[in-house]
């Protein structure tokens, strides 16, 4: 492989960039918003599975520079009584603890990353159509524009163009609740740092986590039907604490507080995913991270999922000189770990979830792929199809 092209400049693009690049490629990335801002209102974390992939393309430095660390989690139940307080993946570790990040932050680090290590990145460049012939693929743009490569990454998120040219039978699908975030300069009392607390209340999953500066990052999760598009696109700060604040006030814990504190730093969406199965391949195109297999945002995996994939990708092209079987080999090691995340997720969201498995002895429930995680993501390792 000579070239290849990327659409989509967020998460899971500007991963498969950098991942793409230190195996040799040529990459060019193209982005259809006209900056790195995408989703600014909303923050997400990054757990330890997705900050080793970051080290493994040499990325830790820009994402532990936004942002704070997360290196505990505790959960309060509706009375705001504590029933658990647990470490947070591999927190003894500085550069692979959790971190706690704005969406928009985190875009505009990797994207300078990106555009640091001379890799190419175009803003602006709202995908059209895809040619896909026998010697290469042709992207179409909206300005006129075109370019050709020997591969496609799709890695342009949950309302990819890309998918709806290559698989539009496939449309995310809501998975039963809406998500609220919001920010606050207002701190719960006896705030503890480095912690995420997880609220179990009686009608709304409530979490935050207070940054260095004493500012509270938080979200709702909340049961019930969808909002309309058009509500979410105009609702107002006070329209979203009103429909929050009788749900939360029921319970004694720091959550409708921490609402009542939050002024215009506030937003919603409703928690969608892809139906597993979803195909990722067609010709030379390939879906990646949440264009292939979104999940609702209830494990908060979304995003280390995504850089997951870029390494993966970038060793099993590296690894497998047949592309055909190097994809192949993507999918192999990818799909089992990626949509049981989507399974799980989903199923919280919904109130259907059941307890995972858990290690012998107790601990963190499994992931397909957990125990060979590290081994996959090792750069200096080589990707082998799963002994039989």
């Amino acid at each position: 492989m000579t070239r290849l092209l990327v659409v989509g400049g967020g998460i899971a693009g500007t991963g498969a960039a950098l991942a793409l690049h230190k195996a040799g490629h040529d990459v060019a990335v193209y982005e259809a918003h006209p900056d790195s801002a995408e989703d600014i209102g909303a923050f997400l974390t990054l757990a330890s599975n997705g900050m080793r992939a970051l080290a493994e393309v040499d990325a830790s430095a820009a994402v532990t520079s936004i942002g704070f660390p997360l290196a505990s989690m505790r959960v309060l139940d509706d009375t705001g009584a504590e029933i658990a307080q647990v470490p947070l993946g591999e927190a003894g570790t500085p550069h692979l603890r959790y971190r706690c990040v704005r969406r928009g932050d985190l875009n505009a680090a990797l994207q300078a990353e990106v555009t640091g290590r001379g890799i190419g990145i175009r803003h602006d460049m709202r995908l059209v159509s895809v040619d896909d012939g026998p010697d290469g693929v042709t992207t179409h743009f909206a300005d006129g524009t075109t370019a050709t490569g020997d591969l496609l990454i799709g890695a342009d998120g949950l309302n990819s163009t890309v998918r709806g040219l290559t698989a539009p039978d496939r449309r995310p699908a809501y998975s039963g609740q809406q998500v609220f975030y919001g920010y606050t300069r207002q701190s719960p009392p006896a705030a503890r740092p480095e912690t995420i607390t997880m609220v179990r209340g009686s009608a709304v999953a409530f979490g935050y986590a207070v940054s260095p500066e004493g500012e509270t990052y938080w979200f709702a999760r909340v049961a019930g039907e969808p909002l309309a598009a058009n509500d979410i696109q105009h609702a107002t700060p006070a329209r979203l604490r009103d429909l929050l604040l009788p749900l939360l006030s029921k319970d004694t814990t720091p959550a409708a507080d921490l609402v009542a504190a939050t002024s215009d730093d506030l937003m919603v969406t409703n928690a969608t995913e892809l139906p597993t199965g979803t195909p990722w391949r067609s010709g030379r195109t390939l879906l990646i991270g949440d264009a292939a297999h979104a999940a609702s945002p209830a494990t908060g995996q979304g995003a280390s999922m995504a850089l997951e994939d870029a390494v993966v990708l970038a060793k099993s092209l590296r690894d497998t000189p047949d592309t055909d079987a190097a994809l192949s080999l993507y999918e192999t090691l990818r799909r089992p770990r990626v949509e049981h995340n989507v399974t799980v997720s989903g199923n919280i969201s919904r109130g259907t979830h059941n307890p995972s498995e858990r290690r012998p002895g107790g601990g963190a429930p499994t992931r397909p792929g957990d125990d060979e995680l590290a081994a996959h993501l090792a750069w200096d390792t080589e990707l082998r199809l799963p002994a039989t």
